[in-house]
Order: C-alpha cells, then structure tokens, then sequence
C-alpha cells in the first residue's frame, strides 16, 4: 500500500530573539488542515496577518474527509481555491440505496436547476490541503506557515494568547492577540485547557479503504444495507479522482482494529464489494465515531472551530463540511473585532450561531448511525420494517436514512438577524444561506449571483434601487443592474431589498426599506446595535 506521495512541507526554524511579546501576531492558527488553512486564507482576504503552526510536516494520508458539499464549494470559491478543486474532482449528485442486490431507492440531490456549484463533489484530503497550502502562498506577507513545530502551552489573559512551542532546533514562545484551535479532534488545545466534550460515543467500527482499480464506476454514492457481499452490516461506495475507489465497510462493535486493517483481512472484503474488479490497496483505517461537542466554542480569546470543537459522525458529510462552514461564519466576525469595528461580544454569536450547526448535524448524524447500526431491538425492528415496506412503498422509501446529507444551517431568530418583513415571502428570510442563481452583466456577461455577495456586507436590491448605507456595498438585479435571464433570482428573492452577510446569508429583508432601517438592520448584523438606536 504505496498510498498518495506525501512530500515534505519545508521546516521553518523557529524565529531567534523574540520575547513572549515581541513580534507579536494577531491570530495563531493551531492545525494545518482544512479548517485551519481556510481560516488562514479568510483572514488574509481581509487584511488580517495569522501564523498557522503544525507538529506534521505532510497532508493527510488518506482519503478522510473527501466529498463536500455544495455550500462548502461555495465557501471555496470565495476563498479563491474553487475552481482548482472542482478541476480536481468528481462531482455528483445521484446516490442509490441497495438492501443486498435489491435497490431499494434512487435520490437525487440536486434536483434545483440554476446553481454553479454541484451538489457534491469528491476529492481526497490531501488534494484539498494542497489546493488550500498552494493558496496560501499568494499571502507571504499575511500568512506564516510553520510545520514540525509543536505547541507544548497555551496562556491566555485579557489581551491575547501566549503559546509555548517546541521544535527540533529549539523552544520559543508565539504571542497572538486571538488562538483559533483547528487541531482536530484529539485537539491539544482543547486537552491543555481541560475541556471535556459532551454527547455520545458509538460502539461500531467502519473499514475505510482507498482502492485503486481501473475498472469504471460511476459517479455516485452507492450504499447497501446487508449486502451480498458483506452480510449483515452496511456498505459504501464512492468513485475518487486518480483512478480511485473510497469504500467503507460497517464491522460492528467488537471488531479488533489492528486486526481489521491488516492486508490479509482487508483484500478479501474488497474483492468481494468490487465483484472480481482488479484493484491495489492504497491506504486502509479502522474508526469508531462520536457525537460530541464542547459546550462552547469560545473561551476567552480562544476559539475552537471543526472536530476541535465538533467530533459529528461521518454520515452525510458533515465533519471537514462543518469545520469549512465554521470558519465561514467566524472570521469576518473576527476581522471586525481586530480591526475594532466591533466589540469581543460579537464572538457569542459564533458560538450560537455554530453551535445550533453542531447540534444539527449531531442530531441528524446520530439519527443516521442508529438507522445504520440499532444497538436497541426497537431500532432494529424499525429499520427492518421500514426497509421491507421500502421495496413496495414511496412512504417507507423517504424513511430510509443512510446518512442524510449536509445541508447548510439556517440563522433565522438568533441575534445577528433582524424580524422578517410580513410583506415579504419565499426561502430567502433573514437567517437563510443564500441560494444561487445566474446573472448577466449590464454588458450581456453571464455570471452568477453568489460570487457577487461573499466577502463583505451587500445590500442586494432585487427590481429595486437599494437605498446607500454606510459599511454596506450595494448591488441591484433589475432596474438597470444585473439582469436576471432565467427569472430565477426573482423567484427565489422575490421583490425588495436583503441585507447579506459576508458569509451570505441573509440578515434581514423588507419589500422597501427605509435608509435608517437598513441602517439599523446592518448595525444588528454587525454586532453593534446601539450605534443606531431604536
């Protein structure tokens, strides 16, 4: 099992003669995965300068996490890595659900027309750290990235973090005024600060195996409950780019995971799921999951973001999907707070914010592992009846879960998003995740909408002049602005003015707004509602 090359990022001694307050930064970044290599990126499009320290000096070395979704392609294009990344990788949308050679249901998942970026798509890990590091590097001034260099301890105080870090040539000390801890699951951070996760832990083991075959595949999510070839339990299986095949296999509780990976145990399975196809192994892991999360996701002048935070079983997605999605929601929130446009305070709204994601994904995912693996007879009578009914009934179809997959978190009624107007209607009400839509330029370009609206506060104006408010870009479709040559952005925003987020969702909306309530409405998105007054 040669498995995906995994060169060496360069070293970089630790920097001599700084005192714990010398050269002093404004963000330390711990974890140079995806979460903590987006996060650097967001930051640096703002402005705002990070050092991302990492004790491994290599990408993953497996598949991990490899589809995301379409909110989190979304995310990567304005993050300037999108269009390598759909290059790269396979986009889907159909999945089909078997129970042993039977197929019991055929879901698409992008059935909206209208949208540039795919349902999902499928790109191993690695590839993604290196579209993300090769990003990176357009930032030398903004980004600094250190690989083999271990954080030993974090203090903190009123006004920043002090990290003690190790590496081979020596200790030093890393003074920051924010630590955002993207270190993954088994989060040192997390450990030195003494911050127990809370929810639940699955006794089932899974087999994941990158295969390398040239047999075809299609491009879609195949998932077996009690397949031929591995009776009793569930399968799955996507096609990669490279030539590859990401199959993972249920082993149940009392699976022995030394055991399970090694070559002898692990190639009949797989010449049994791939039917005789030929194939090599690539790269082979043993995982249980959780259902977990810290209470909160602020402490101080310490954030934590992905499985530092969030440990979501791996069903639909939502996992490296939610770590994405969390960066997305805190770093303008930050980069305001640096930047003294708003006060800490505004940081609570992450945590209410991603914490109501968490709990939704957690909720959904745990729904999916108990459908998946019933540690109850009552479970297991519930699935059993429901995939019997399924292969005569579309009601019992619908109930099928073999991991629901991610779908972005609505904001709607927390702090940030102002009330709906009542004259207002359709999906686009403060709080929702912006949808997509095509658009032309006033010179007959054709173009999309989402790219339009990242990065910053917009006042979108839909067959209607926005009103001009400070703090805020305006943007109109209609009225001389952008034209809208299928009617989808009237469809799904109909008529009047939104105020979008830089992570686009929509703060609040009204069918015409007056200047000194949008005014107000934007002061509220930004955390400092008292600006404006009642």
């Amino acid at each position: 099992m040669a498995g995906h090359v995994r060169s060496r990022l360069p070293y970089a001694p630790p920097p001599k003669g700084r005192g714990a307050r010398a050269g002093r930064v404004p963000v330390a970044i711990v974890g140079a995965g995806p979460v903590g290599l987006s996060a650097a990126i967001d930051l640096a499009l703002k402005g705002v300068a990070s050092v991302v320290v990492d004790d491994d000096d290599r990408v993953s070395p497996g598949s991990r996490a490899f589809t995301w979704a379409r909110r989190t392609i979304d995310i990567f294009d304005r993050l300037g890595v999108g269009e390598a990344i759909r290059a790269k990788g396979v986009t889907w949308r159909t999945e089909r659900v078997f129970h042993g050679a039977r197929t019991l249901a055929v879901i698409d998942h992008a059935p909206d027309a209208g949208v540039a970026a795919p349902a999902f798509l499928n790109l191993q890990q690695y590839h993604v750290e290196e579209i993300l590091l090769a990003r990176c590097a357009d930032f030398p001034d903004l980004i600094d990235l250190r690989f083999r260099h271990r954080v030993t301890a974090a203090e903190q105080d009123a006004a920043g973090v002090t990290l003690d870090v190790y590496t081979e040539d020596g200790r030093y000390r890393l003074a920051a005024d924010w630590l955002l801890a993207c270190d993954g699951a088994r989060s040192s951070v997390r450990g030195m600060m003494d911050l127990a996760f809370e929810g639940e832990a699955f006794e089932d083991r899974f087999l994941i195996a990158d295969i390398r075959s040239p047999a075809p595949f299609p491009d879609e999510r195949w998932f077996w409950f009690a397949p031929t070839f591995h009776p009793g339990q569930t399968a799955m299986l996507h096609r990669q780019p490279d030539g590859m095949v990401r199959l993972d296999l249920q082993l149940g509780p009392d699976a022995d995971p030394e055991r399970e990976r090694l070559p002898e145990r692990v190639a009949p399975r797989v010449e049994a799921a791939l039917g005789g196809r030929p194939f090599d192994l690539d790269w082979v892991s043993v995982y249980a999951f959780s259902a977990r999360r810290l209470a909160q996701f602020v402490h101080g002048r310490i954030v934590f973001a992905g499985d530092s935070a969030h440990v979501i079983p791996p069903f639909g997605s939502r996992g490296a999907n939610a770590g994405v999605q969390d960066v997305d929601n805190l770093c303008w929130k930050l980069a305001l707070v640096i930047g003294g446009a708003a006060g800490p305070e505004l940081l609570a709204s992450y945590d209410a914010e991603r914490g109501r994601a968490a709990d939704d994904n957690l909720r959904r995912a745990g729904r999916s592992a108990r459908f998946m693996g019933p540690r109850t007879p009552a479970e297991r009578l519930f699935r059993d009846e429901v995939l019997a009914l399924a292969v005569d009934h579309a009601f019992a179809q619908r109930l099928i879960d073999p991991g629901r997959m991610s779908t972005p978190c609505a904001l709607d009624g927390l702090s940030l998003q102002s009330a709906d107007d009542p004259a207002m209607a359709g999906p686009m009400g403060p709080g929702a995740p912006c949808l997509d839509a095509p658009v032309t330029d006033p010179d007959g370009r054709p173009g999309w909408l989402l790219p339009r609206l990242g990065g910053r506060f917009t006042l979108l104006g839909v067959g209607v002049e926005p009103p001009a408010v400070e703090g805020a870009a305006r943007l109109t479709v209609g009225e001389g602005g952008l034209g809208d040559p299928a009617g989808l952005v009237a469809a799904r925003y109909p008529r009047g003015v939104y105020i979008i987020r830089p992570d686009q969702h929509v703060a609040a909306r009204w069918a015409a707004p007056a200047p000194r309530a949008a005014a107000h409405a934007l002061a509220r998105a930004r955390g400092a509602i008292a600006e404006v007054g009642p």
